[in-house]
């Protein structure tokens, strides 16, 4: 009750379904996003766990560092290009998400989910694909040349490639390329851009003898590999079930049956092949079998039924294998990121033109059935044509950047920084300081130094003594 006598009623309006659904959508695409966001965690612990201690700590503001340039870049730009009406080379609509009208974003309008729902979706799917492209480079690169390309990368690269093949682009709009959670368009971009920046980084000191044979430089925690490739595992789910962009019909739960089944026959294929061929279970081949089985099962997850997955998560386990030790004796790559994104990304994408189903393809409204249905090769090729068309686009541009980055700012650090570590050279600090500086309260014992220098005593750590007049 009120002086002017009692409060008027607000009348309760009943949720209808036509209410309800987009509440719906909208929830799942959201909570997929962030799964989608989780592997970025995943990324920091795959690259801190393959490096050597003195450059753990730099992975920290790189993961931080690209992250945030890409959700700028992004939201600016690059959801504008990827999505933003149907042109045939890159859309034009949306910029600074201006608009959040589902008819100016065609590709995405069967989702009821919002508009800035699907952009958030679609901007971590950005993140993950630049977060690919630095495992290659880890423990020689200047900072600064991770921020010049994540500009680069996330505000044109990522966005026009995407809307080639997502986005309702030539790619797939005038020869329907299946591509249903981005074997091609996330890790295989992101591995060819890793590509181009090895190839003008050059691999790291030590790694390769005077007879050109590589060395082993192994990381340095490798339960934090494994907890990394687990968290990696977990938030693929939001990354291929989530790309149905929609929970209605809970169509998302067989790609979430597929990829699962895919990332385990990668998984056990890695582990046999390795056992085969060094008669041990090798870690780090095991990890990377479980990536290439996500990767290989990312392009096909909403368009081949159960019995296809473990094939083709199987025959991803053992390439990257054979790849990875192929790789090795003439690239650098630490994480194995060219074999398990890139080799395992074009088999993926190729898997389509295989193992399709006609019906899923239906349902997709893109493409053909597969070899193994139709009899025909036409779907193969197409598949073929966009994989080429994506590494020969992305390559080249990917190669003039860090080309210009390396005459003008640099790229690689210099040969003393290398052996000092990127986290004192880059950051000042250490991700395990008490390995490589007095720390108090505990016992300094200094790395084994170079042949040929002196060598160090452990020297017990104290605190400076002050007196009380010096405090006064």
């Amino acid at each position: 009750m009120t002086d002017r006598g009692p409060a008027p009623k607000i009348p309760y309006m009943e949720p209808t379904l036509k209410d309800a659904i987009p509440a719906i959508e909208t929830t799942w695409v959201v909570v997929a996003a962030v799964l989608v966001m989780l592997m970025q965690v995943g990324f920091l612990f795959l690259e801190v766990g393959f490096s050597r201690m003195k450059n753990a700590g730099t992975i920290v503001p790189k993961i931080l560092a690209n992250f945030s340039i890409a959700a700028i870049c992004y939201w600016a730009v690059g959801f504008a290009l990827a999505f933003g009406g149907a042109g045939w080379f890159a859309g034009t609509e949306g910029t600074f998400l201006g608009t959040t009208d589902p008819s100016m974003f065609p590709a995405m309008e069967f989702s009821q989910a919002a508009v800035p729902a699907k952009f958030f979706f679609q901007f971590v799917f950005c993140a993950v694909s630049l977060a690919i492209v630095w495992g290659t480079t880890i423990e020689r690169i200047k900072f600064g040349a991770y921020l010049i390309y994540a500009v680069v990368f996330s505000a044109l690269i990522y966005p026009v490639m995407s809307h080639w093949i997502f986005g309702g682009g030539w790619l797939q709009a005038n020869f329907g390329m299946q591509d249903f959670a981005g074997s091609t368009v996330v890790h295989l971009i992101g591995a060819t851009g890793a590509l181009a920046a090895l190839l003008l980084l050059g691999p790291r000191h030590g790694k390769y003898g005077e007879d050109g044979k590589p060395n082993a430089i192994p990381g340095h925690n490798m339960p934090l590999v494994g907890l990394a490739v687990l968290i990696l595992w977990f938030g693929w789910f939001g990354f291929n079930a989530g790309s149905t962009l929609g929970a209605i019909g809970v169509r998302f739960a067989d790609v979430v049956v597929v990829t699962q089944l895919g990332a385990a026959m990668g998984v056990l294929g890695a582990m046999l092949t390795s056992y085969l061929i060094t008669k041990k279970f090798d870690i780090g081949m095991s990890a990377n079998g479980a990536i290439a089985g996500l990767v290989a099962i990312t392009a096909p997850s909403g368009y081949v039924e159960y019995w296809a997955a473990p094939i083709i998560g199987l025959v991803a386990g053992v390439v990257v294998v054979g790849a990875i030790i192929a790789i090795d004796h003439k690239l650098d790559d630490p994480v194995g990121a060219l074999s398990a994104h890139g080799i395992a990304g074009i088999w993926g994408t190729l898997a389509c033109g295989l193992f399709t189903s006609p019906r899923l393809a239906e349902l997709n409204a893109i493409g053909d059935g597969g070899l193994f249905y139709t009899g025909s090769f036409h779907q193969l090729g197409v598949q073929a044509l966009g994989v080429a068309a994506a590494f020969a686009t992305v390559f080249t541009v990917s190669y003039l950047v860090f080309w210009a980055i390396k005459k003008t700012h640099g790229l690689r650090v210099a040969p003393e920084e290398e052996r000092y570590g990127l986290d004192i050279v880059e950051h000042g600090m250490w991700g395990y300081p008490e390995a490589f500086m007095p720390v108090p309260g505990s016992e300094y014992r200094p790395p084994t130094m170079p042949q040929g220098w002196p060598p160090r005593r452990p020297q017990p750590v104290t605190m400076p003594v002050t007196t009380r007049a010096q405090e006064g």
